[in-house]
């Protein structure tokens, strides 16, 4: 009963609407003022890095902090800065991601390492794992979903290629089986390859980079990288070098 008198004694009415706008203020503030998720690239090709740090810069409550294009200068660049977030390429051209995997986790052991790659195979997985990385996506993603993981993953998530994970769950169920029914495995047929896949092989046997085979199909690099991607899988190989002898003890490099 007193606060209701003080309220009609003191009656300025149009001080009661300030009270109640005032804590809308502060929420407001203390939401701008959040920090920036942290984010690092480790990329050697050119297109994809612009792709990755356009997507990351144009994001609302994320920074790149800094990108590097190879294992040297990211093992460089890693003690400098704090990171919350780390993408790391694999196949980079003077080692391997794993190197920079591993030594993120043991400069800040706070920071979440996701890969970021055209392997999908099951070897790298594993050793990225094993390695220290918590997220695993292939290269076909685009900006707003590759921005959604980065999320997924600072908030404490494991975001994983479906593809990925299928292969890892099949393995997992295989290892899991009887012996007798696993013991006489029968051969897989092999997949042939789309057009745009076979001449995709074509080109990279021919030396042809990303960008240049993107050029000569006249497709984007990340679409390039999806092609190389389904060509590894339907070989089952792990590299340019085995997909271009795999590919040509099938066939898959002739024109017609």
């Amino acid at each position: 009963m007193r606060k209701k008198d003080i309220q009609q004694q003191s009656e300025p009415a149009a001080q009661t609407p300030d009270t109640n706008e005032a804590p809308p203020r502060a929420d407001s503030a203390s939401a701008a003022s959040a920090p920036p998720i942290r984010v690092a690239t480790v990329e050697d090709d050119a297109v994809c890095q612009q792709a990755l740090a356009h997507a990351v810069e144009t994001a609302q409550g994320l920074c790149m902090v800094w990108m590097a294009a190879n294992r040297r200068e990211a093992l460089s660049l890693l003690p400098r800065q704090p990171l919350d977030v780390l993408l790391v390429d694999l196949g980079l051209p003077d080692g391997s991601g794993l190197d920079v995997i591993a030594a993120a986790r043991q400069a800040w052991p706070e920071c979440a390492v996701m890969v970021s790659t055209i392997f999908g195979d099951e070897t790298h997985v594993l050793s990225a794992i094993e390695a220290g990385a918590m997220g695993y996506v292939l290269k076909d993603l685009s900006a707003e979903e590759l921005v959604a993981e980065i999320r997924s993953l600072h908030a404490g998530g494991s975001p994983i290629n479906p593809m990925v994970a299928r292969k890892l769950l099949l393995r997992h169920t295989v290892q899991a089986a009887p012996v007798e029914a696993v013991a006489a495995p029968a051969c897989a047929p092999l997949v042939s390859p789309s057009a745009r896949e076979a001449e995709t092989l074509r080109l990279v046997s021919r030396g042809y980079t990303v960008d240049e085979v993107a050029s000569a199909l006249g497709v984007s690099p990340h679409t390039v990288q999806t092609f190389v991607r389904r060509i590894y899988t339907k070989l089952q190989v792990n590299s340019r070098a085995e997909a271009v002898r795999e590919g040509a003890r099938h066939g898959w490099l002739s024109e017609d």
